[in-house]
C-alpha cells in the first residue's frame, strides 16, 4: 500500500508465501483504489461520487462517467477535468480526487441521483436498471454497425497483448474501442468493468469524437446492463464481450439498435436478441 506521500500506481508489488512452498516470494498485483468525483459550476463545487478503480487514465474516466450518467449533453458542455490541487491533502489524496468542471449553463441531468453515493468496482450507479431511463433522457438509438457478426467477433483477438496491467498481474477488466476502419484506438484496463468503458468513452469524449457513429466496444468480460448503457450513450454500434450477457443487457440493446455480440472466442462470437413467441406475436 502507497503511503500518503506518493501518489497511487497501478501496480503493486505484495510479498507472498505459496502453500508448496518454504522461502516467500514476491509478485505484483492490480492497486485498487478509491476515486472522488467532484462537478463544478461556477463558484459550486460539489461530491458527486466515490469509486473504486485502478489508478490511471483518471480524468477520461470522470468524464466518461458524466456522460454517461447524463451530466453532459453537449461535449462543450466540459470545460476541464483536473486532479485536485488542495495543497492541504497529502499527494496520495489529491490524487485520488478529480474535478470537473462543467459551464455553468449546462442542464442538470434529467435522472435526479443522489449526490454522495458509491459506486463499487464490480456494478454500475444503483438504479440505472430502467430502460425508460434512457429515453427520458432523450438518448437515441445508435446508427447500425456496418461489419458483419463475423468481423465483429474478430475484433474480440484485438484485445490480445493490450492489457499490459493484466498481463502483469491478472484479475482485471478491459474495454477497447475500435474505429469504424477496424483499427484500434484506446484500451483501458481498471479492476471494475463499468470504469474501463469509462475510460474508453471519456478518452473518446475529450478527443471529441462523440458519437461513435459506427465504432466498436470490445469488453474483456460479462455484458451487464450498465454496460450497454453507456455504449448506447456514446453512440457506440456494436458491442462485443468475452463473456456472457445478461437479459437486461439483450433487451436494452435491442431497443436502441445495439448490435451484441458475446461468448468472442478465437474469432467466433454468438449474437444476441430477445426472444419472440411468434405465436404469440400474431393478433
Amino acid at each position: 500500500m502507497p503511503s500518503d506521500e506518493i501518489a497511487p500506481s497501478a501496480i503493486a508489488k505484495v510479498k507472498v508465501q505459496k502453500t508448496d512452498s518454504i522461502a516467500p516470494s514476491s509478485d505484483s498485483v492490480v492497486v485498487e483504489e478509491p476515486l472522488e468525483i467532484r462537478i463544478k459550476r461556477g463558484e459550486s463545487e460539489e461530491q458527486l461520487g466515490i469509486t473504486m478503480r485502478t489508478p490511471g487514465n483518471d480524468l477520461e474516466l470522470a468524464a466518461g462517467f458524466l456522460w454517461g450518467e447524463g451530466f453532459l449533453k453537449n461535449a462543450d458542455e466540459l470545460l476541464s477535468v483536473k486532479v485536485c490541487a488542495d495543497k492541504s491533502l497529502s499527494l496520495r489524496q489529491r490524487a485520488n480526487v478529480v474535478i470537473a468542471e462543467v459551464r455553468g449553463d449546462a442542464e442538470e441531468s434529467v435522472r435526479v441521483l443522489e449526490r454522495r453515493f458509491t459506486i463499487t468496482s464490480a456494478c454500475g450507479v444503483c438504479g440505472s436498471t430502467n430502460i425508460s431511463d434512457l429515453h427520458k433522457r432523450g438518448v437515441s438509438s445508435v446508427s447500425g454497425t456496418t461489419h458483419s457478426n463475423h468481423d465483429l467477433a474478430s475484433m474480440a483477438l484485438l484485445l490480445d497483448g493490450r492489457q499490459r496491467i493484466f498481463e502483469k498481474t491478472g484479475g482485471l477488466h478491459a474495454a477497447l474501442l475500435i474505429n469504424p476502419a477496424g483499427e484500434p484506438v484506446w484500451v483501458r484496463e481498471d479492476v471494475g468493468r463499468h470504469n474501463a468503458v469509462d475510460k474508453v468513452i471519456g478518452a473518446a469524449l475529450m478527443a471529441g469524437n462523440i458519437p461513435l457513429s459506427n465504432w466498436t466496444l470490445v469488453v474483456s468480460g460479462r455484458i451487464g446492463y450498465e454496460l450497454v448503457q453507456k455504449s448506447i450513450c456514446a453512440g457506440v454500434s456494436a458491442i462485443v464481450g468475452v463473456s456472457a450477457p445478461t437479459s437486461l443487457a439483450i433487451e436494452l440493446a435491442a431497443d436502441f439498435n445495439l448490435t451484441l455480440l458475446a461468448f468472442a472466442r478465437k474469432g467466433v462470437a454468438k449474437q444476441y436478441a430477445p426472444f419472440v413467441n411468434l405465436s404469440e406475436s400474431k393478433e
